[in-house]
């Protein structure tokens, strides 16, 4: 999996491009904390035996769940409930999507509970991190966060930029009237 370190690059990247109008800050921090979620079957995996790492948490289906409840919460989010849903759907997806371009660790449970296969990207590129704390903060952590920011941290900022980019020219054009023949 890429680092806890840089799931968040994703909402970050997404609320950042398309701004705090549509993205509140609650929302942001929300989808932050979505975008590392799915790593919580490292640790509940020791509790329920059925749990294993990139298992049901990495899937769609938690993906929209969490999405879901977040969509339930958006009064108190400051968003709307379809802002809030979509958003924090693309982002713990984007976890699982994130991991199945690791080079290491088992595939992706993508489509449970329709599917057990385990699924990897057709181009894993980034280096799988070590899990824990002490084996991060080692020579192999360093090579992770060197990988992370070439693999993730560029793309995610361009997508900030291309849609910054899109929000902004959608600012400065003008609406058509419908009376309008031009």
């Amino acid at each position: 999996m890429p680092s806890i370190l840089s799931h968040p690059a994703i909402p970050l990247a997404i609320g950042i491009g398309l701004g705090s109008r549509v993205i509140s800050a609650r929302l942001l921090v929300t989808g932050v904390a979505c975008s590392m979620l799915p790593d919580l079957d490292v640790y509940l995996g020791a509790f329920v035996a059925a749990i294993d790492h990139r298992g049901v948490t990495h899937s769609l289906v938690f993906a929209l769940t969490c999405a879901a409840i977040a969509s339930g919460l958006a009064p108190s989010l400051d968003t709307r409930r379809l802002t809030a849903f979509w958003f924090i759907a693309v982002i713990t997806a984007s976890h699982g999507l994130l991991d199945a371009c690791t080079n290491g660790g088992s595939g992706i449970l993508l489509l449970w509970p329709f599917s057990n296969d385990r699924y990897f990207m057709p181009w894993q590129v980034i280096e799988v991190s070590p899990l824990g704390v002490s084996a991060f903060l080692s020579q192999r952590g360093l090579e992770v966060l060197a990988s992370e920011l070439k693999w993730v941290w560029p793309p995610a900022f361009a997508l900030g930029f291309a849609l910054y980019g899109l929000r902004r020219t959608a600012l400065q054009r003008p609406l058509a009237r419908i009376d309008d023949k031009s």
